[in-house]
């Protein structure tokens, strides 16, 4: 379900700094009308909140501009946050509707015990935590899981085996590894340890 954000149109000649003294954050609006572009401004807690469900390029918002009136389905697609403070600074946000498929950011999500780490004494090692897809807007999925519960030690899980939800589909390289179970690392200590033993042994 869509999050819905009420915004207004920027006054004009207000300056950004102005306007977040004022509890106010400048944006912007790309994709609405072919390449034109509305000046926005959010109310600083509204965006707060907003960042508590939302992520860029992943999450579904419903944009209500009050005085144009425009309103429609976006995606968050840029967050700026101010050096220092890492407070929100400027916000991107991009209409889908009529875009058609769109591509987005969907985080990953291991489940499972892999045999290789619960049997083997392997770990897990994830090369991937988001994965960048094409789908229709709709159908953006908040999250996709990955299963590892086979995977042992030398296995992996590449882009292009992965099982993802049905109108969704993987961009980047198929052969990238997403997840894999390694060896189990051993220290330098117990390394030089298990060659004083040999060296030991062999006198």
């Amino acid at each position: 379900m869509p999050l819905t954000v009420e915004c207004q149109t920027r006054p004009e000649g207000s300056k950004p700094k102005a306007l977040r003294r004022s509890g106010e954050i400048p944006a912007n609006l790309y994709g609405h009308k072919g390449t034109e572009s509305i000046s926005l401004v959010i109310n600083a807690k509204t965006v707060e909140r907003l960042l508590k469900k939302a992520s860029v390029n992943n999450t579904l918002i419903d944009l209500n501009v009050t005085d144009v009136p425009w309103r429609g389905k976006t995606l968050l697609r840029e967050l700026q946050v101010h050096p220092a403070k890492g407070t929100p600074y400027h916000l991107s946000f991009f209409a889908v509707a009529g875009h058609g498929d769109t591509n987005v950011e969907v985080p990953l999500r291991f489940v499972g015990n892999a045999v290789g780490v619960k049997q083997e004494g392997g770990f897990l090692d994830t090369v991937l935590t988001e994965l960048q897809v094409s789908c229709s807007p709709e159908n953006i999925p908040e999250v996709i899981e990955i299963d590892v519960s086979n995977l042992k030690i030398g296995d992996s899980l590449r882009i292009h085996e992965l099982v993802l939800p049905q109108g969704v589909t993987a961009l980047g390289e198929a052969e990238q590894v997403v997840v894999s179970v390694s060896q189990p690392q051993i220290s330098a200590d117990a390394e030089a340890e298990t060659a004083s033993e040999t060296v030991s042994e062999a006198t």
